[in-house]
């Protein structure tokens, strides 16, 4: 397939053109080749109509980025506002060839920071809709938002790169949990909600992710630091997720907050675990996976930090079907079931307290 080489230019032209004549909103058909960040304003609808855009080889860039995020290391004060990226017809952002900058590459040896490799970012949104989009060979995270407000996420699948390096060196498809040092692209999640953003309904998400399908992490990081916002207390809260079902190598929906940041009010309701007999990979981690052993930021949360977390009608064939750490407080668990393994819910010494309900 031929891809038109300044697909980049092109959509901001159309862009361009619809802000000047003011109907802020314009539709993107055919084959695109990504060289550059395409901005989107405040107020404005892009359609991709059937669209194909690809991310070009060796370069470091989004696809796409709200227009108050141009620039790392500014601070936002005023949020852009009513953005929507509507997908149609089988649109598709594909991450195209991996350009071989990871976390552990991030800003070291000429790199540019891992957010580059986002394929969306959003920063300091109000008032957002991404639907109707296949996202493919994601060379970090999928969608990424940090401090957005007022959003909906809907009918998103994904397909991660799945390959893993051999003992001979070549590249071969399907993960194995056993070798996970060996896998090629890592961290390759499908939707995060980072510190700041609240008031998100999620739903109707599929597909294959070498990483997490949906994960809401609220920690004081690298990442929080260099989109800094101004006024952001960094807490995620008032978040719905449901009808997710996906192939997850890590975890299908994974809620962490760490040193000193609050999570709660988060409803979860429908998830499904798609990997028996996936051709991506053998078996997922944890089907919902809710805090951390592990420390990531200064601090474990407290329950005062981590509460009101609903979670019913998980079907998972992970090792664990929902996995707990750190103190949650208010936590409802229902109809939480396994299938092919034993139906488990490690608590993994999670302090659990006010009201708790299990199934």
């Amino acid at each position: 397939m031929e891809y038109r080489k300044d697909g980049a230019k092109y959509i901001a032209s159309l862009i361009d053109g619809a802000v000047k004549d003011g109907s802020m909103r314009a539709v993107v058909e055919g084959y695109l080749e990504i060289s550059e960040t395409v901005i989107i304003p405040s107020g404005f609808t892009l359609i991709l109509r059937g669209a194909h855009l690809r991310l070009a080889d060796g370069v470091f860039c989004n696809i796409f980025r709200n227009a108050g995020c141009v620039r790392e290391r500014r601070l936002i004060s005023e949020p852009d506002r009513d953005i929507s990226i509507i997908g149609e017809y089988g649109a598709v952002l594909d991450g195209g060839n991996y350009n071989g900058l990871s976390e552990k590459t991030s800003e070291k040896d000429g790199m540019p920071h891992i957010s580059m490799n986002n394929t969306l970012l959003f920063v300091n949104v109000e008032g957002f809709v991404v639907s109707g989009l296949r996202v493919i060979n994601q060379r970090w995270w999928g969608l990424n938002f940090i401090c957005c407000r007022k959003g909906l996420i809907r009918d998103i699948d994904f397909c991660s790169d799945d390959t893993m390096v051999s003992d001979d060196g070549t590249l071969v498809h399907g993960l194995s949990r056993a070798r996970y040092g060996d896998v090629h692209v890592k961290n390759s999640d499908g939707i995060d909600l980072r510190g700041g953003c609240s008031d998100i309904l999620i739903e109707n998400i599929t597909g294959f992710t070498e990483d997490d399908t949906v994960a809401l992490t609220a920690l004081p990081g690298r990442l929080e630091s260099l989109y800094a916002v101004e006024g952001s207390d960094g807490d995620i809260h008032n978040v719905i997720i449901r009808g997710v079902r996906s192939e997850a190598y890590c975890a299908n929906i994974r809620l962490l907050n760490q040193g000193g940041t609050k999570l709660y009010n988060i409803l979860i309701d429908g998830m499904s675990d798609a990997s028996l007999g996936s051709p991506h990979m053998d078996m997922g981690g944890n089907g919902v996976r809710v805090g951390d052993a592990h420390l990531y930021g200064n601090r474990h949360s407290t329950s005062d930090e981590t509460f009101n977390i609903t979670i019913r009608n998980v079907y998972s064939r992970a090792e664990n079907a929902v996995s707990l750490a750190g103190a949650i407080k208010n936590l409802t668990l229902d109809n939480i079931c396994g299938f092919d393994t034993n139906m488990n819910v490690i608590k993994n010494d999670a302090e659990l307290s006010g009201k708790v309900v299990l199934p």
